[in-house]
Parts: C-alpha cells; structure tokens; sequence
C-alpha cells in the first residue's frame, strides 16, 4: 500500500509537470504555488474593478465519482504517448473499493478512492471540460465582458450582461450532462451582483466565504467576505461538541488543542473585512 502511494504520488508530479504550462490562469485547484486565497482575492479584485453586473455560480456534485474514464483516457492520449504511464492509470481506476463489510466494489467511473494521483486527474479534466471550453468557446461569443474562477470543481462566473449570464448557464448545463457530470441544484444559480445592482444584489458562497455588496465607512459600494453562514454555524456546532466530549484533558493540555484549532480557523478565515465573522465564533 505505502508503495502504491509512492508510485501515485510520482505519477501526480509527472503529470504536473505535463499540463501545468497548459492550465489557464482560471484554475486555482491543486497547483502548485495556487491555492483557495489565491482565488478567493483575485476573485474579489475582479469583481470590484471589472464591469460584471451577474453572476453564475455552480459546484459539480460528487464530481470526483463520476468522472468519465474513457473521455478522462481520451483527454490524457492528447499529451502522453507511453502505453506503461497510461496502463497505470487505467489500473488504478479500474481498482476495487473495499468496503466495511469486506465486499469489493468496482466502479465504472471516478477517480482512485482516496488516490493521491485523483486531484491530479481531476485537474486535467476539468481543464478540458470546463476551462478550454470557456475560454476559446464561451468567452469569444460574448460581447459583454465574462470571466471564469474555478478551484476544483467549484466555479463562479463573472459576467456583464444577464442575456449572456443565461445563455452561459443554460450551455453549462448542457456541457456537464455531455461529459457525465451532474451540478449540485442547491449550489447552482444566476444572479444579480454588480456595483450597478444596488438593493438588488444578491449573495453568493466561494471556498467557504460570502461574497457580498456593501458601502464601505465612506458610502461607497465595495465586494466584501465573510465567512459562508452555514459553514460558520457548523464550526461553531462542533467546536462546542469537541469542548463538551474533552473535558476531562488536563486544563494545559485541553487549552492547548483548543487554541491549535482555533489557530487553524483564524488561518483559513482571517481575511480582510471578516472580523465580525471570526468575533462570533471567538
């Protein structure tokens, strides 16, 4: 098994090393010197600045166990030619999933369970799934301003015109049902957020924060986060939980995993403008 891992993890860089140059400045996910705060600012930046009154926000449900392995195949055969490095990759898709009850399974698509090769090979396909098709299909057909963020198989969609914002939606849709994939209803929608919106804006979540329209001290309307609601009320539930089940440490030993969790929220949340948020759960 620790060599399996080995061989994965060699495997990931090698394809790293393959594709990043290919990957587009949209992907955030699993890159090297990328990652959620990465994305979360430049997100910030673009809508503040850039001339975007809508919104699409989608999030591909279960993503990871409903990828294609004959389109994933086809889209690896575009930059890899060795037979042995594609072999492997088919067998660790093909390979059985132990469960409790000591039953195999074996899937028809998805990714290795728990593989350190799989955020890889998400990656990839994604990068022809959704980003490619953006960026040479969907963003040359609008005459309205449109920009893509997508970490993993999360992703908003700045655009500038509720006509294309639609359109947009409506091609997503069709674009996933095409490759297998199934966005999540409660995660996906249209809406209203631009600095012309006013009291029609709406709110959305992104890597675990709100996004939001709101006048700064001197009145002026300006993108603002904080920490997404549910997210926020789900910590506070099981930091609760976990003071009520460890009562019984030593008081230094208690105070000290209380602070290491806390350190690792404040981490994460502790961005600019989101005070109220982490003043809450403190």
């Amino acid at each position: 098994m620790l060599e399996d891992k080995r061989l994965q993890l060699a495997v990931a860089q090698i394809l790293s090393a393959i594709y990043e140059p290919d990957f587009l400045l949209c992907s955030y996910g699993y890159r090297p010197g990328r990652g959620p705060h990465d994305a979360i600012r430049d997100l910030t930046d673009e809508l503040f600045w850039g001339k975007y009154e809508f919104v699409v926000e989608a999030d591909i449900k279960g993503f990871l166990d409903h990828l294609q392995w004959p389109w994933l195949m086809q889209m690896l055969e575009q930059r890899i030619q060795d037979g042995a490095f594609l072999g492997l990759i088919r067998k660790w898709l093909r390979a059985g999933i132990l469960e409790a009850d000591g039953q195999v399974i074996h899937p028809q698509t998805g990714t290795p369970q728990g593989g350190v090769v799989s955020p890889g090979l998400a990656n990839v396909y994604l990068h022809y799934v959704l980003d490619l098709w953006f960026e040479h299909k969907m963003r040359p057909s609008d005459q309205g301003r449109c920009q893509l963020f997508r970490f993993a198989d999360d992703l908003v969609v700045g655009l500038e015109r509720n006509d294309e914002a639609a359109a947009f939606e409506q091609a997503l849709k069709e674009r996933r049902a095409k490759f297998g994939l199934e966005l999540a209803p409660d995660k996906t929608q249209r809406l209203r957020f631009g600095r012309g919106g006013g009291p029609d804006n709406d709110r959305f979540d992104f890597l675990g924060f709100e996004f939001y329209w709101e006048a700064d001290r001197k009145g002026r309307p300006t993108v603002k986060r904080r920490t997404a609601r549910k997210k926020l009320h789900a910590g506070i539930q099981r930091r609760k939980q976990w003071i009520k089940s460890h009562r019984h440490l030593p008081v230094k030993q208690w105070l000290k995993k209380l602070a290491s969790k806390r350190r690792g929220t404040w981490n994460y949340d502790g961005i600019i403008g989101n005070s109220r948020s982490l003043a809450q759960l403190r």
